[in-house]
This record gives C-alpha cells, sequence and structure tokens, in this order.
C-alpha cells in the first residue's frame, strides 16, 4: 500500500476542521501529543455503549467482555512491542509507568535484587525529560545511592566517551530516553545495554518518542524495562504502558495497593497476585485500554516501516528549509544521523513564546518552552526553544506553511 499522508489524514476529524477565522489546521505537535483517528474514537464509544463493566470482577456477560476486550488489547501492545501479554502493565501514563518503577525499587527489601542501599549509583543522562529524571532524583534522595549522568555535547549527542567511568560496578540502574524529546536525537543503544548488563544493572528505556514513530522490538533491544503512553501513539489520553520482563516484574515490589492486584488478604497482611495483575489495582482506564488496542492495531497496518521512513523525509526537508532562514538556529543534531522527528529552534531575537503566537495566528500549531527538561535547554545554552514535530499525517506543505510563517514572524518582529 502507498503511503499518503493526505489520505491517511482523512481518517482524523480534528482536520476537518480550521481554526483562526477560518485557517487550514497545519498540526506540528505530535511531540506533545498525537491526534486521534476515528478508529480509536469508535473503539471507546463502542466499549462505552456495549460492553461497559468492571473488567476482572463479575460472573456476568458484562464482566466477561469488558475482560475480553481489556485483555485483547493487552496482546495487542505485547506483540507491537514484540514482548509477552504478562509482561504488559497498564498505567495511566508514562510518567506513572516510570513512577512506579522508582518507588518500587526504591521500597524493596533487603536480599530483594533492586534493594538500593548507600553508595549504589542510578545513571540517566542530561537530556531526560523531567518524567524520567526527576522520579530518579528523589529515588536517589531516598535511598542514599549516588545520581549519575551521561553528559550531552554541543552538537545534542550523548557524549559516552566515559561511559565505563559513568556506569561502574555500583551501578544499579541506567534509565535513558530513547529519543530526546527536544534534539530529536535517537540514542545508541547497542553500547549503552552491553555497558550496563556488563556490571549487572538494569535498563530502563523512556520510548514515549520512539515507540510512535518507529519499530521498537523489546527483545532485540535487549532492555529489561520500557514505558511509552497511548496519547503520543494516536491513541487515548490516561493510558500508559510499562512492558517489563517477566522475571523481573515478579521481583518487583508492587507500587499501588488495593483491589484486584491481592492474591490472599488478612486482617494484618497480604500477598500479591502474579505480574501483571499486581502492578494494576482498582478498576482499569478500560476504553482507554481498549483505545489503545485500536491505536497501535491503526499503526501496524500502515506500517511503522513505512511511518518512520515518512517522517524520515520530512525531518531532512524540514532541516534543510529552516537552515536557509537567517538568524535561525537548530538546537540539536542538523543530520540525519540517528535523528527522529522533532526540531527545535530559536530565531534571532523573536521570543519563542512569541513565535509560537505569531504562528498559531497563521493555524500553525508548534511547541514553546522548555519542553519539561530544563537541564537540557541549559545545557544547550538557551531558555526555551520553539519545536515542531512531525507524525504519520504531516507533509511537506505543513512544513513549507511553518517555514513562511518564520520569515513572516521576522518581518513583523522586526
Amino acid at each position: 500500500m502507498t503511503f499518503d499522508p493526505l489520505t491517511i489524514r482523512k481518517d482524523f476529524p480534528i482536520f476537518d476542521r480550521s481554526i483562526r477565522d477560518g485557517k487550514r489546521l497545519v498540526y506540528l505537535d505530535s511531540g506533545a501529543t498525537s491526534q486521534k483517528p476515528r478508529a480509536v474514537m469508535q473503539a471507546e464509544s463502542d466499549f462505552y455503549s456495549q460492553h461497559n463493566a468492571a473488567a476482572h470482577r463479575g460472573a456476568h456477560q458484562l464482566a466477561e467482555e469488558a475482560t475480553e476486550a481489556i485483555e485483547s488489547a493487552r496482546a495487542i501492545v505485547a506483540n507491537f512491542l514484540g514482548g509477552a501479554t504478562d509482561e504488559i502493565v497498564f498505567t495511566k501514563s508514562s510518567t506513572e509507568a516510570l513512577n512506579l518503577l522508582a518507588y518500587s525499587i526504591g521500597s524493596a527489601p533487603v536480599g530483594n535484587r533492586f534493594h538500593l542501599k548507600a553508595g549504589d549509583e542510578i545513571v540517566v543522562s542530561e537530556m531526560e525529560h523531567h518524567a524520567n529524571l526527576i522520579p530518579w532524583q528523589e529515588l536517589a534522595k531516598r535511598s542514599g545511592a549516588v545520581l549519575k549522568w551521561f553528559e550531552v555535547d554541543k552538537d545534542g549527542r550523548l557524549d559516552l566517551s566515559n561511559i565505563s567511568e559513568v556506569i561502574t560496578s555500583r551501578t544499579k540502574v541506567v534509565a535513558l530516553t530513547h529519543q530526546s524529546n527536544v534534539l530529536g536525537t535517537i540514542n545508541p543503544l547497542t553500547e549503552l545495554v552491553e555497558r550496563t548488563h556488563e556490571v549487572g544493572a538494569i535498563f530502563i528505556l523512556d520510548a514515549c518518542q520512539s515507540v510512535p514513530h518507529m519499530s521498537v522490538n523489546v527483545a532485540e533491544l535487549d532492555i529489561d524495562f520500557l514505558a511509552f503512553s497511548g496519547h503520543k501513539s494516536v491513541g487515548p489520553t490516561g493510558v500508559g504502558v510499562l512492558w517489563g520482563r517477566s522475571n523481573l516484574l515478579a521481583e518487583l515490589p508492587p507500587f499501588l495497593f488495593g483491589g484486584s492486584m491481592i492474591e490472599s488478604v488478612t486482617m494484618t497482611d497480604a500477598t500479591w497476585a502474579p505480574a501483571p495483575r499486581k502492578f494494576e489495582p482498582g478498576v482499569p482506564n478500560m476504553a482507554q485500554i481498549v483505545g489503545l488496542g485500536a491505536a497501535l492495531n491503526y499503526l501496524t497496518a500502515i506500517g511503522m516501516e513505512k511511518i518512520h521512513e515518512h517522517e524520515t523525509h520530512l525531518t531532512e526537508y524540514a532541516l534543510a528549509k529552516l537552515q536557509e532562514i537567517p538568524e535561525l538556529r537548530i538546537v540539536g543534531p542538523t543530520d540525519m544521523s540517528l535523528r527522529g522527528g522533532a526540531v527545535s529552534f530559536t530565531v534571532g531575537k523573536i521570543h519563542p513564546h512569541d513565535l509560537g503566537q505569531f504562528l498559531d495566528n497563521a493555524g500553525i500549531a508548534v511547541r514553546t518552552g522548555h519542553h519539561c527538561a530544563w537541564p537540557l535547554t541549559r545545557k544547550m545554552g538557551v531558555a526555551s526553544t520553539t519545536r515542531a514535530s512531525f507524525y504519520l499525517y504531516n507533509t511537506t506543505e505543513d512544513i513549507d506553511a511553518l517555514v513562511s510563517g518564520i520569515k513572516d514572524a521576522q518581518k513583523y518582529f522586526g
């Protein structure tokens, strides 16, 4: 099937509307959240109208149907990632998934493989989103562990020249992003994962910016845990995924407590159900989980390789066009080696917020600010940037509109 973003766009109702006094919507903010196809909306609606009941509870037909819907979605996610169904934990967001790991590791008792003690090391990087930085900062404070990090060079790449000094025999956790939400940098995982396992540590991958845009196979990457969010993957808000190796999930203590995650309970103690149930207390976000299954089926039908190829073409085109604009600085890699479809930039003395508002008046939606990555923007020497991020429904015409809008803004702001 030929990849045609204009045909794909017809599946997304939001592109039928206009904004700002009749202007065409040019949506270049999929790095923050993607738009949703009708198939996802219909899946959520069908669940509520036909199958709504508390999953994993009750013996009546609706409860059975709700449970089947949830578990079918779990199988879809597992197949999408190349994992097993009992390795998929549903959360409300990728942020919750990463916090689940940090809190569960922090509560592991002495003798458990995840137990942290003073002097143990946790490794992150300067390009982490706050969601994959602050939980580890806090865990280090609670446990007495030492927080270490890889630095970012002037080109927006991780400096791995001292990998053996950063990941050492005292390292217990390495938590890194797959693709930077600011720079678009795709990190080279092979050397990082090999070094992590060489010292007996676990590798956690923040895949929020990669899973929606390229083929990600957890077995091939040889990682230990992965988190991604539904709403960036043409899926609903309110649902995220934690994937973990089954043997590690079995040893990891639970994070939240309540119904559905227990094996037995007395007035003084409780034992836990096997994973993934022990990490999913309460009634899950059922309709959102079903919608996520529909979203991943939608992406699979189009083909992740085709989506990645399309975004690579768009990003290459955007980098070339943007760099022709006087006073525009790309913040991040300017070549296509290990690079995804998020492009951050500054334009002379125009404040990114002012540029974002100017572009919005032209119908162009971009992101402005520090993008929840303050340490990174500081390291790159900017207080904030404007970011354009691309997805399967974008075209080169969208990029042309962005370039034209920036040039108009330069004239307006003098």
